[in-house]
């Protein structure tokens, strides 16, 4: 995969943004792509030097409105630990 298929948003939450003080960044990332994937299309994109890479699965959620239920679509998360020396300008 190309590096901006397996990037595909970085995500701006108030958790995350506090982990961007100590050089962590949260992205959305393609259900396929392994940490390896995940780590070069980081360095490739924002050309910064990645130290470690976690991946969270999260499960798409039930949800129910009056006409029925209906499934939220499950995604990926990494968050990215990169070099103190380096940052990335999100915003």
């Amino acid at each position: 995969m190309i590096a901006t298929e397996v990037i595909i948003k970085p995500l701006i939450t108030e958790k995350s943004t506090i982990g961007n003080e100590q050089n962590r960044y949260s992205f959305q990332v393609n259900r396929r792509a392994d940490k390896k994937q995940i780590r070069r299309a980081v360095e490739e994109l924002y050309e910064v030097r990645v130290i470690s890479v976690a991946t969270l699965n999260r499960k798409g959620q039930l949800r129910r409105n009056r006409h029925g239920y209906w499934k939220t679509p499950a995604m990926k998360r990494a968050i990215v630990k990169i070099h103190p020396e380096d940052r990335i300008e999100l915003f």
